[in-house]
């Protein structure tokens, strides 16, 4: 029972096990027998059970008005309703919970919803209540019993679903009939019921449980006004009845004429069956023909591969076998021409049909370009010549006003004044930094031809060296490759590898200058041999 008022979201198995320990609490406390302390079972443990299983209950409702996916809802409203046949079940075997479920604050609570299934789970136990237990309303309180008739009524008034509209009904209708006393109460608390059955819910489909409540309201208010009213409601049943009437009459009338018009729609709709099933048997034999034509060029071509295999074995059956090698070569080299010329075929075909669109807009732009300096060439024939117009000449004043401003300025800002000997010196300045420029421009001129000779050089040495093969699979030609015939030039390359492996092998102090040097920068001096001397590939580079 404590269990109950937990959180069980978080505890294993969710609020499903929170509603099977509902249904196994009321079934062990219903035909339970207890010895020891029963006082204390049935006026403290059953009330305390009832408000817990109606404090689940309220959770249950608030987290299936929340929940969004259909799924979920199904769930909870699955359990909800296990909680209410559980409360139900416990207050069957103990009548006089059937008091504290009424007087139970959560239970007006879980009554007081806009939900329509929650509504009418809670409706059925109140209605299980008055039928365990008729005169439970009259020992409760009458603020409660005010609470849950003003919910009652205001259902009927609020909502226009027949289900929420049926079970009050038929709650009302039980109260009338189980408590008399209680009938009084309605008629002169709810003045505007009568009124309120009769026009909004007659026609419902609850007509007969609806007749009966106006039939017991009717009797009680003539009973105590001294008056009968009942032909006014016989008035409104005659007025439901014509209304039935019509209804049918015009409903036959609707089907009658569906019915002349189900011919027509009996032949549109062969017809739209039958062109349906002709394009799919049009869509099956196209892709049969489709499938036979693509088997047959298959064929074709195992045939032609065949024949084409025939051929070359019946040519190697009559070249010499020192030929052989030389004629696979050239086989070889054919055959290399052929897919190649396909490919690019192919791939010129597929960006030209790429670039079509592109070209297509260009040519539209043309177009749109050559038409629009057409027509501005038009305008410009049409239009007329305007005359010549003298520009306007400054007046005196205005030629005043603008000396006046260049005097201004000048006083402002006077020129610097430079003797002859100044002009000279400064004409020699400017001729040596001119001369200093050309020649360092043409030192970086040099120096970038000789770092794009390396560059190609590096380039071409890496290229080499990439496409080497291992050690275990060169050969003496690949070996040739990479050696040089001239003897000066491979001492040259040793000496200069001898000398890079004694600098690498100095101490730091060796390394020391008076200039900063980088790490991987050797000194000319201390190699006495330039790296563009190396020679690599059979080539000497320069």
């Amino acid at each position: 029972m404590l269990v109950l008022r937990q959180d069980h979201s978080r505890l294993r198995g969710g609020w499903a096990t929170a509603a099977q320990l509902a249904e196994i609490l009321s079934h062990c406390c219903v035909g339970l027998e207890v010895k020891e302390d029963p006082e204390e079972f049935h006026n403290k443990f059953l009330p305390s059970a009832i408000d817990n299983l109606l404090f689940l209950g309220r959770r249950l409702q608030a987290r299936f008005i929340r929940t969004i996916k259909d799924e979920e809802k199904q769930d909870f409203l699955h359990w909800f309703q296990t909680v209410a046949d559980a409360i139900c079940w416990l207050f069957g075997g103990h009548i006089q919970l059937a008091a504290c479920v009424l007087q139970n604050d959560h239970f007006l609570q879980l009554l007081i919803t806009d939900d329509t299934e929650t509504a009418i789970i809670t409706m059925s136990i109140l209605h299980n209540i008055l039928r365990v237990n008729s005169s439970v309303l009259l020992q409760v309180d009458e603020e409660t019993l005010h609470s849950i008739f003003d919910e009652l009524v205001y259902k009927l008034s609020s909502t226009t679903n027949p289900v929420i509209g049926n079970a009050a009904t038929k709650l009302l209708l039980l109260v009338a009939k189980f408590c008399k006393q209680l009938v009084k109460l309605l008629t002169a608390r709810y003045k505007g019921l009568k009124q309120l059955l009769s026009k909004q819910w007659t026609g419902k489909g609850f007509d007969r449980d609806l007749s009966q409540l106006l039939d017991v309201l009717y009797l009680e208010q003539s009973n105590g006004k001294g008056e009968m009213q009942v032909p006014k409601f016989n008035e409104t049943c005659r007025q439901h009845q014509a209304a039935c009437i019509i209804q049918a009459t015009w409903r036959g009338f609707q089907t009658r004429k569906r019915l002349k018009k189900l011919p027509q729609a009996v032949t549109t709709l062969q017809r739209s069956f039958r062109a349906k099933r002709e394009q799919e048997l049009q869509h099956l034999k196209k892709q049969k023909e489709d499938e036979t034509l693509k088997l047959q060029m298959q064929l074709q071509r195992q045939r032609a591969m065949r024949l084409f295999h025939e051929r070359q074995l019946a040519v190697l059956e009559m070249i010499h076998a020192s030929q052989v090698n030389k004629y696979m070569e050239e086989m070889e080299g054919k055959s290399a021409l052929t897919i190649q010329r396909f490919w690019r075929g192919y791939r010129a075909r597929r960006n030209f049909h790429q670039q079509r669109q592109s070209l297509k807009e260009y040519k539209a732009a043309v177009v749109i370009q050559r038409a629009a300096c057409k027509f501005l060439e038009k305008q410009r024939r049409r239009r007329p010549l305007s005359p010549w117009k003298d520009p306007k000449g400054l007046t005196d004043e205005q030629r005043l006003a603008l000396q006046q401003k260049v005097d201004d300025y000048i006083k402002l800002h006077p020129a610097s004044q430079m003797s002859e000997d100044m002009s000279k010196e400064l004409h020699v300045q400017a001729q040596e930094k001119l001369a200093q420029f050309l020649l360092r421009s043409r030192l970086d001129q040099r120096a970038a031809q000789r770092r794009e000779t390396l560059l190609a050089q590096v380039n071409t040495d890496v290229e080499l060296l990439m496409n080497a093969p291992g050690l275990a699979e060169a050969t003496e030609k690949d070996l040739d490759v990479f050696m040089s015939r001239s003897i000066p030039v491979a001492t040259k390359a040793r000496q200069s590898h001898n000398t890079m492996l004694k600098y690498t092998r100095w101490p730091w102090w060796k390394k020391l200058g008076d200039e900063f040097v980088e790490d991987d920068v050797i000194p000319d001096d201390a190699l006495n041999a330039e790296l563009g001397t190396l020679f690599i590939g059979g080539k000497k580079s320069f």
